[in-house]
């Protein structure tokens, strides 16, 4: 059946919900329209809910927005306020914060770093690994891998919450802290907080190092699974140094075509606006970015733990920048595109965060008492930070009273919205098309979402109307007329789905 007859006769389609999406951070959906052969017709993601802190922050005292949208998540807290405190220093004027703030401030990202990729792999991702698809619903959860792996589920535990005593002493509280102030931080490490963070530090990089050993082992027994499975040939955008280094708190921007050639590189972060387009669709609450030079078709782009080890030149720290050679060299140093390898780069930043954490900690600068500078007030500031999940886009512009009167926010998930619908669409093409549908089956297809790692609660930011749904249904249960208005503003009255015509 070809797209144009399934228009014509969407009777003769099933729809089916993966609803709501297993072990992601966030409420989603996946939908599914396969005909009679159960060839799948279309793939999409939805997410369905909505949350506007673009909007309500708007007229709120600039130095209340890095603790305010905080509370866009409780996982990735810390990222959102370093992103926002970021544009905020720029609003301040403070355009090089003192030395000692700057390393507080990567001491806190490296432990959200740390205990994000911790809760992620451990808690919800290591069932893909441990167990085979089709294994029993009821094992594939955190709860089959303490009982049948439980030094794994011990040592993910132990990672999470030492990367959370680092955001406790750097921030104030684990959740949702303080220590970011406009301009710098409010506190220094003292010789005791200091002492107490090294005490496990080593133990943290062997289990770091344990975990590679497991993706090691996953790759030998299944290949395909980092190499074949959700594969999708994209291009890759993160923040690299100036020399090209791995850099999760500052940098350039860079991006790279499927073949690893340079779109642009080294551009400040100020300027994205310049390269980076926003898409807003009917079906979903969440935007979708893409490199405005390629357009929306071809434009799309990854970020995250495998963009940025695709990205990067090397990584400053001597165990993972040896990880990172053995994993490139699964693609001859090429560009890796298996969606499941995410998981493989992001096993290597928390190795890195744990060696990164080591040389702050043995830093004299962590130390110091000059912890805020302030300079000429501006009306515009960005902010641009590698949250573990990916880039994430902070941007505020002020009135004359220090009020916010416009923000945008480009977080992480957002940014790989399109690739994670690829992901889907190739799922469903290669592994459930023409078969009839089962739980496993479909699990294939949260697999593939999970490797996002998605915060789908952080990425429900809209722009233009907020689309709109409405069904009366009479007393015998029946839906007698139903509504819809788009994202563009437009009504139409729809039956099964179907358009007929514009109220």
């Amino acid at each position: 059946m070809s797209a144009l007859e399934t228009a014509a006769h969407p009777e003769r389609l099933c729809r089916v919900a993966i609803d709501p999406l297993s072990r992601v951070e966030g409420h989603g959906k996946v939908t599914l329209l396969a005909d009679r052969d159960h060839h799948i017709r279309q793939a999409r993601l939805h997410i369905v809910e909505f949350r506007g802190f673009e909007k309500f922050i708007q007229g709120r005292p600039y130095w209340e927005v890095p603790v305010a949208v905080q509370r866009l998540c409780g996982i990735c807290p810390v990222s959102h306020n370093l992103a926002a405190a970021k544009a905020v220093d720029q609003l301040v004027g403070a355009h090089q914060i003192p030395p000692t703030a700057e390393k507080i401030r990567r001491l806190m990202h490296y432990g959200q770093t740390l205990q994000s990729h911790a809760v992620h792999f451990f808690h919800l991702a290591s069932p893909d690994f441990l167990f085979d698809f089709d294994n029993p619903v009821a094992q594939r959860n955190i709860g089959g891998v303490m009982a049948d792996y439980p030094d794994v589920a011990r040592q993910g535990v132990q990672l999470r919450k030492y990367g959370q005593e680092v955001i406790r002493i750097t921030a104030g509280k684990r959740v949702h802290g303080t220590g970011t102030v406009p301009g710098g931080v409010n506190k220094a490490l003292t010789l005791q907080e200091r002492n107490y963070l090294l005490k496990d530090l080593e133990l943290m990089t062997q289990w770091g190092r344990n975990i590679l050993k497991l993706m090691k082992n996953a790759h030998a027994t299944n290949p395909g699974y980092f190499t074949r499975f959700a594969a999708i040939h994209s291009n890759y955008m993160s923040l690299v140094r100036a020399d090209g280094a791995l850099d999760l708190y500052h940098g350039g921007l860079r991006a790279k075509d499927d073949q690893g050639n340079l779109l642009f590189d080294h551009l400040d972060y100020r300027r994205y606006s310049q390269v980076i387009r926003e898409q807003v669709k009917s079906w979903s609450y969440m935007k979708f970015p893409f490199i405005n030079s390629l357009g929306p078709e071809k434009g799309w782009y990854r970020v995250g733990p495998l963009a940025r080890i695709n990205n990067c030149d090397f990584i400053p720290t001597p165990v993972a920048e040896e990880e990172r050679r053995e994993f490139m060299a699964l693609n001859n140093g090429q560009p890796i595109y298996a969606t499941l390898a995410y998981h493989w780069a992001r096993m290597i930043e928390l190795l890195y965060a744990t060696e990164a954490i080591r040389e702050l900690l043995l830093d004299p600068d962590i130390f110091g008492d000059e912890l805020v500078v302030r300079g000429e007030m501006a009306r515009e500031g960005v902010g641009v930070i590698e949250a573990p999940r990916g880039t994430l886009f902070h941007h505020y512009r002020i009135n004359e009273d220090g009020l916010i009167e416009k923000a945008n926010l480009i977080v992480s998930t957002t940014n790989n919205n399109q690739a994670m619908n690829e992901s889907i669409r190739q799922v469903a093409e290669n592994y459930l098309d023409g078969k009839e549908l089962t739980e496993p089956l479909l699990n294939q297809i949260e697999v593939a979402v999970r490797a996002y790692d998605p915060c789908l609660s952080c990425a429900t930011h809209a722009l233009g109307q907020m689309p709109l749904h409405v069904e009366l249904i009479d007393d015998a249960g029946e839906v007698v007329d139903r509504l819809v208005r788009d994202a563009d503003g437009a009504i139409h009255r729809k039956v099964s789905g179907f358009s007929l015509e514009n109220v």
